[in-house]
């Protein structure tokens, strides 16, 4: 009898995250379903028979105490999926002193990773990171991670260069360690993301009759996460079920990815 997989994903109480949570388990995997609202993952986590775990990604502390239960609850872990994420409309910082979309969808999870490295690594594990074609409109600046010399603009920039971040730690992650890691782009996805912004209402209004399902867009994240075998590249960028997603040229810059890398061990504390 085949050992159960375990996988641990981010942002799994809504969207795709949702939906990966609730199709890996069909197939036979324990999910841990890591979430900000108690009573949404709560609600996933009693659906796919998984594991409800909570953590605000405004809090780096969060972060730490969520990889310690995690390592609490299990011996391996098969995938890690940094799904958690979004867009900031306005420019603010978190609990830590950090501009919130650098802080929610890169150092977050950079953090969380490597916590769990150590048993990841264990199991020859794989981590997959939600990334977007929103990363064709970034610039990663190692001088201005922080966004405090550019004109925030309603977030957008700030998303899609924390995207391109994303793509970067796939990259170094597995040039660094012995895991095997992606990203990938969902699609334009019918959920809620970005609505809580006029321009982001707005774009979702003017994109709605292209959109696909939540469905179609945790079609990759389950694919990279359940498929034995990926035909690509360890640190592909993935757009869709697509290897080698267009990227902007930083998204290829292997010198920028371990600058970044470097610079966010610094921010987060790690050596």
């Amino acid at each position: 009898m085949a050992t159960q997989k375990t996988i641990v994903l981010t942002g799994a109480s809504s969207g795709i995250g949702a939906v990966a949570a609730r199709e890996l388990a069909k197939i036979g995997w324990d999910v841990a379903v890591v979430g900000r609202n108690p009573e949404r993952t709560a609600a996933v986590a009693t659906a796919v028979g998984g594991t409800p775990f909570l953590a605000d990604y405004d809090r780096l502390q969060d972060v730490r105490d969520l990889a310690n239960a995690l390592l609490s609850k299990y011996k391996t872990i098969d995938v890690l999926a940094n799904n958690a994420g979004g867009l900031v409309g306005r420019r603010g910082l978190t609990a830590d002193g950090h501009e919130r979309t650098f802080q929610h969808n890169h150092l977050a999870p950079f953090l969380l990773t490597a916590l769990l490295t150590d048993r990841l690594s264990a199991s020859n594990a794989r981590v997959i990171g939600t990334a977007s074609v929103a990363n064709r409109f970034g610039s990663v600046r190692l001088d201005d991670l922080e966004w405090k010399r550019r004109p925030y603009l309603g977030g957008w920039r700030a998303y899609g260069t924390s995207k391109v971040e994303t793509i970067l730690f796939a990259r170094e992650l597995a040039r660094r360690t012995s895991l095997t890691a992606y990203s990938f782009h969902p699609g334009s996805v019918r959920t809620a993301f970005g609505t809580d912004t006029t321009l982001g209402r707005f774009a979702m209004q003017l994109a709605a009759v292209t959109q696909i399902s939540p469905e179609a867009g945790a079609a990759p994240l389950i694919q990279l996460a359940s498929n034995p075998s990926i035909d690509a590249p360890n640190g592909t960028y993935f757009d869709g079920l697509q290897a080698g997603g267009a990227t902007t040229a930083q998204g290829n810059d292997l010198r920028l990815a371990a600058a970044l890398w470097d610079a966010s061990a610094a921010l987060v504390g790690l050596p």
